[in-house]
């Protein structure tokens, strides 16, 4: 286990709108601007979801690289784009991000229910998705919102379209996912490949807190922001991304991680730095 942790912020996601939370990022701009208070709050890995001016979540490459080259000139955070885009989305949609070369993306290892919604991935799409990140020197960072997709993910690696260092997202709470328990993360946990790093995350308020510390408990990485978690409290809503980062980060701190900056990160998950 590292002693340095990351924390991604997930800061605008596809799902979460302003009715739900006024702070939310909607505008490269704006995201942009969250994106480099969570990096001073210490945040390493921006995970990127991107919306038109309206709100519409999109996976259009002209506003990814708009987003991107805006955060570039803030500060030098690792961006991983999404790949999982919103449910309605085909998988072409959904892979477009990669062509920009980030350092990470988002590699969906199984076909998931999002409550009402459903997005399908097949063993063949998840090939797919794995060849165009190897072919565009991007980490995938696979995740998996039930053990199936951690099995999923060995045939990945057995076919070679993975190569270590590995690194999981393990997305618990879901509805009509797997919950986040204890024992469910640890048991997920001891599926990974030896060696393995895992990011751990409980969608929700209480989840997402929880899910903090038992992944610190396991020597994992963290991950918050308005697209997994709107809320800082029981009733209150977070001010900023930046507030769940320092909350985030003070945890880690206080069981003794030191915090992982942009550049350990790449160390770490030996990036290709954009």
């Amino acid at each position: 286990m590292s002693d340095k942790v990351i924390i991604t912020c997930a800061i605008t996601g596809a799902e979460t709108t302003r009715d739900m939370q006024p702070a939310l990022p909607i505008t490269p701009e704006e995201i942009a601007q969250g994106a480099f208070e969570a990096y001073e709050a210490g945040a390493s890995v921006l995970h990127l979801h991107v919306r038109y001016d309206d709100g519409t979540p999109t996976q259009d490459v002209a506003v990814f690289k708009k987003a991107i080259e805006l955060v570039r000139a803030k500060c030098d955070m690792v961006i991983e784009c999404t790949t999982g885009g919103a449910a309605w989305m085909t998988p072409e949609e959904r892979l477009q991000p990669v062509t920009l070369n980030p350092e990470m993306a988002s590699l969906d290892c199984g076909t998931v229910n999002f409550g009402d919604e459903y997005i399908v991935n097949t063993l063949p799409i998840m090939r797919q998705f794995a060849q165009a990140m190897r072919d565009h020197g991007v980490r995938p960072t696979l995740e998996c919102f039930d053990l199936g997709h951690v099995y999923a993910s060995h045939i990945l690696i057995k076919e070679g379209l993975l190569e270590e260092p590995f690194h999981y997202g393990l997305v618990l709470n879901v509805p009509g996912a797997a919950k986040y328990e204890v024992d469910v993360l640890e048991f997920m946990v001891r599926k990974l490949p030896k060696g393995a790093h895992f990011t751990a995350f409980g969608i929700g308020g209480k989840a997402n807190v929880d899910s903090i510390y038992g992944t610190l408990a396991l020597g994992g990485h963290i991950r918050v922001g308005f697209e997994d978690n709107i809320y800082y409290s029981k009733g209150r809503l977070a001010k900023s991304n930046a507030e769940l980062v320092e909350r985030a980060a003070r945890i880690a701190q206080d069981c003794g991680r030191e915090l992982a900056r942009p550049d350990d990160v790449r160390a770490m998950l030996k990036l290709r730095k954009a």
